[in-house]
């Protein structure tokens, strides 16, 4: 019996030896592997394999299903920017200082792992921390991410791994260059810089026309005069009813407003300003005294008619206001 401890006592540390030597070797085999192709392509033997006890490195391991069949757009959203992580990982510690691998499983090679961990959803990150060794947590219960506010960022990720490691190297985010982007860019820019080459002589007439200024001047003023940002804000009704099964234009009270009613009264400024532009301009620069006298009456009683209008809104708004102008 005694003899048996002794022999025991004596083969534990070669088998510790042992246990140590075949994990650096698996983490070795597969760094290989992982920096010639992050993250690593895992199957259910290779994720047993780099998930089983003990362990002195880290694994993170991506599970998720990117079959169209599937139907798993988070996963589809997701993988470009976890090969993200896992090539600047690769690219920043060659020589596996930080001693943590990154795998993908994917569904349709681990449908084993997926029932074994009881998976009804994907994608689902979870992170081995080491089991024995200087870095080995007391707690080597793996962690999971939470993937509850929808696809994360290669950095949000990152930061996440970084979080739960021990001290050691911590790579950074890298982010291929873009050629698609850059391209498209490119040929915009340079479509725009030539489009305005050729037609700046047929464009800069137009910038410069007076009239074409006033006029964008004139409608702007009327839009906002009239209520148009107070619709916005305050979210009004475009019409609403009279409590007679009839409708109503205009809400009582400087505090109310309808959709409808700003843009009568829009109408209303806008027939009171160009009839005035008439008057001024255009009137004054007829030849035929007749039609220059006509066009003063009927201008003239454009104005006068408006204004009558224009007055009645403004007793339906303020009903103890009394003055008015015939015929409204």
């Amino acid at each position: 019996m005694i003899l048996r401890l002794f022999i025991t006592l004596g083969l534990l540390p070669w088998l510790c030896i042992a246990a140590r030597s075949k994990t650096a070797g698996i983490f070795d085999q597969q760094y290989t592997k992982f920096t010639s192709s992050p993250p690593l392509k895992l199957d259910d033997s290779s994720y047993e394999q780099l998930t089983a006890t003990p362990r002195d490195f880290a694994v993170a391991v991506l599970l998720t299903a990117l079959e169209a069949r599937f139907g798993c757009q988070l996963c589809r959203e997701f993988q470009p920017e976890w090969d993200v992580v896992g090539q600047s990982w690769a690219k920043g510690d060659k020589k596996g200082d930080s001693r943590l691998l990154l795998g993908t499983l994917d569904f349709a090679e681990g449908k084993g792992t997926f029932q074994k961990l009881m998976l009804q959803t994907a994608p689902v990150l979870i992170l081995f921390p080491p089991t024995t060794g200087p870095n080995a947590r007391s707690d080597a219960q793996p962690i999971r991410y939470d993937f509850t506010m929808g696809s994360q960022s290669a950095e949000q990720v990152h930061d996440w791994i970084c979080r739960h490691l021990p001290a050691g190297p911590r790579p950074k985010i890298h982010r291929p260059l873009n050629w698609v982007r850059l391209i498209t860019i490119t040929t915009a820019v340079l479509g725009v810089v030539s489009f305005f080459s050729v037609a700046w002589p047929y464009i800069i007439p137009i910038i410069q026309n007076r009239n074409l200024w006033a006029a964008i001047s004139l409608i702007t003023i009327l839009l906002f005069t009239s209520g148009h940002m107070f619709n916005h804000i305050r979210k009004v009704p475009y019409v609403a009813g009279d409590g007679k099964g009839g409708i109503s234009y205009f809400a009582g009270g400087f505090s109310n407003q309808f959709g409808l009613e700003t843009q009568i009264v829009a109408a209303m400024y806008g027939t009171l300003s160009f009839a005035t532009i008439a008057l001024a301009l255009r009137v004054p620069r007829m030849v035929d005294p007749r039609k220059q006298q006509i066009a003063v009456f009927v201008w003239g009683g454009v104005i006068f008619g408006m204004y009558s209008f224009l007055l009645s809104v403004f007793r339906v708004k303020n009903g103890g206001y009394p003055f008015h102008l015939p015929p409204f």
